[in-house]
């Protein structure tokens, strides 16, 4: 239905008053159908609180050289590694994580939403090929963790993974899920902005816009219903992680065992930072407050400090992998405002609003707004922070092939590596066949075989010969 003269006159007005009367440029250009479509756009943005937004993040970006006061390593109370407790407490973590799987009481959500860019392919990151043996995909792979845990926890409730996703899914059969246990849901968009908080316009008819951040998540479980379900479902945990790592144990038992024990609202799975300087994110304290903080925007001096054992004091690198109780996720929304959006700076395709050219700029000419899922961290009042074992937990797929880390070569041979330690856990040997190498081995155990290393005794005192896939558990007969 067409917008009434008073209707559209009301709407100019309210976005003359926002400093964002530009975006009319071309109205009068436009066809009566596009006239529409335009209006109804900028009827449902609400340009006021884009405003806001751009005004605290550009004012959070100019205080960031003031982030290294009041920061704090994060304390002894809160703070446990896989690497450094007894197997029996580990044990008691994972027996307490099974527990509550069983009883339908835990979800996954799946961060999904960033293309392969950086690897040269348009399709979701999930969707990509690391050239396996078995030729699954990451979204494979992690279904297949999933299923793995239903027939270990006797039931597990549901996953949560939009177009592309979806039809990835429905192709393969949703890798042997339920489809009703299956939801997908996308996260929201802001307009991209000029570096003076200008709205960004793609065509005469539409507004750039983009992605608002993997913290975007918050608003979209409320917005798209995801609650109602989890609620419908008697969900009461949830687990959160990020599809770029091709290591991740979907739904980990030991950790969500371990939040439950410490009694928190929030938890997040770190590993052990070796490297000062590298690129991940640090999890610590700023204020007395959780936080997760860029590399970047700690000083050289303070990001190498170390403590009295040598491991660096800030050294609880963040892998997007998180704990949550559905209570607090609901809770969010009381505070929802305050979160800090962060400026990411990109280049734009945009029409020139004097000429009605479209241009395709060859350097940073704009900014996209984004949350990030850590961002409520500094909200929680229990929160608790688990070390993993980085070769056993954390391997991401950031870059594209033959780059310097975190490509699908990497990936590829820490997927293998893993599985290698598996049997040899199991008492059991990997060799290399002919043509084959201990740096190249063609050699893959399937999730639904062994979901972290379990269900392997038949293997103990075997020796297996690559290449070679366990793809069923019945392949574990051939060796027995």
């Amino acid at each position: 239905m067409s917008p009434t003269i008073a209707e559209i006159e009301s709407l100019k007005a309210r976005y003359t008053a926002a400093g964002q009367d530009h975006l009319f440029t071309f109205y009068e250009d436009l066809t009566p159908e596009e006239q529409t479509t335009f209006l109804n756009q900028l009827d449902k943005l609400d340009i006021e609180r884009v405003n806001q937004i751009f005004k605290k993040a550009v004012a959070t970006s100019r205080n960031s050289n003031n982030k290294n006061q009041n920061l704090e390593p994060l304390p002894d109370d809160v703070f446990d590694s896989v690497l450094d407790t007894n197997e029996d407490k580990i044990k008691e973590w994972e027996k307490l994580g099974f527990n509550m799987i069983a009883q339908n009481k835990v979800c996954a959500i799946l961060m999904a939403g960033g293309q392969g860019t950086r690897l040269g392919s348009s399709a979701p990151k999930g969707c990509y090929d690391i050239h396996l043996p078995s030729g699954k995909s990451l979204f494979q792979l992690q279904a297949e963790r999933i299923l793995r845990l239903q027939k270990v926890a006797q039931d597990i409730r549901k996953p949560k993974m939009k177009f592309a996703t979806e039809t990835f899914f429905k192709q393969h059969n949703y890798f042997g899920l339920k489809e009703e246990n299956v939801i997908f849901f996308e996260q929201g968009t802001l307009p991209a902005l000029t570096y003076e908080g200008k709205v960004l316009m793609e065509t005469k008819s539409t507004l750039a816009v983009a992605p608002n951040g993997n913290g975007g998540m918050y608003v979209a479980l409320r917005k798209e219903k995801i609650f109602e379900s989890m609620i419908a479902r008697n969900i009461s945990y949830v687990h959160v992680y990020c599809v770029d790592n091709c290591l991740v144990r979907v739904a980990d038992p030991i950790f969500i065992g371990y939040c439950i024990s410490k009694n928190v609202d929030c938890g997040t799975k770190v590993v052990r930072r070796i490297d000062p300087h590298e690129s991940a994110g640090v999890i610590a304290l700023r204020d007395g407050k959780f936080i997760a903080i860029g590399c970047s925007e700690i000083e050289p001096a303070v990001a190498e400090q170390r403590k009295p054992n040598g491991q660096l004091t800030y050294g609880a690198a963040s892998i997007a992998n998180h704990f949550y109780t559905v209570d607090f996720l609901k809770h969010v929304e009381s505070f929802e405002n305050e979160l800090e959006y962060h400026i990411a700076n990109k280049k734009i395709k945009h029409i020139d609003i004097n000429t009605g050219e479209l241009i395709f700029p060859s350097k940073p000419n704009g900014m996209k707004l984004e949350l990030f899922v850590s961002g409520v961290f500094p909200f929680t009042k229990r929160m608790a922070v688990l070390e993993a074992d980085r070769k056993d937990e954390f391997s991401p797929l950031k870059n594209g092939p033959n780059t310097a880390c975190d490509n699908p070569e990497t990936c590829r041979r820490d997927i293998i590596n893993l599985y290698v330690r598996f049997v040899e856990k199991a008492g059991g040997t990997v060799i290399p066949g002919e043509g084959d190498s201990f740096d190249n081995l063609s050699f893959e155990i399937s999730p639904l075989v062994s979901y972290s290393g379990e269900g392997l005794e038949k293997l103990k005192g075997k020796t297996i010969k690559a290449p070679f896939i366990f793809e069923t558990p019945a392949d574990l007969d051939k060796f027995y």
